[in-house]
């Protein structure tokens, strides 16, 4: 007679348990501490633009008034530049024209009592 054949048992204490599930260790901040940095970061970056914006308007409001402040002198400053140039010119004509009978210096050209600037500079 053959011997019965052995049947092959589980060591004593049993097979240690199959993992099928995923361990994934947890790593990092959680979503809410996420989600509140990213709000607060988003918060400061608005206000520092809100800030950026009001510097920048106050900076442009500033240059205008000093232009406007500025035009009366540059004004007065052409003005006195052009007063010059047209003192220039007349002597500069009555130099040239010295010979000719009934010329009158500074004389309009134009037929009308309105003051009218020369259309072109003269550069001697």
């Amino acid at each position: 007679m053959s011997a019965l054949p052995q049947q092959e048992l589980p060591r004593p204490g049993g097979f240690p348990e199959i993992r099928y599930k995923r361990y994934i260790p947890k790593v990092g901040p959680s979503g809410l501490v996420l989600f509140s940095g990213i709000t607060l970061m988003c918060t400061l970056g608005l206000y520092r633009t809100g800030q950026g914006n009001h510097e920048r308007r106050e900076l442009h409001r500033e240059k205008v008034w000093s232009r406007i402040h500025l035009v009366p002198l540059l004004q007065a400053e052409a003005d006195r530049d052009t007063y010059r140039r047209e003192v220039a010119a007349k002597e500069r004509e009555a130099e040239v024209m010295k010979d000719v009978k009934d010329w009158k210096v500074g004389e309009s050209v134009y037929n009308s009592k309105r003051y009218t600037p020369q259309s072109f500079v003269v550069v001697p």
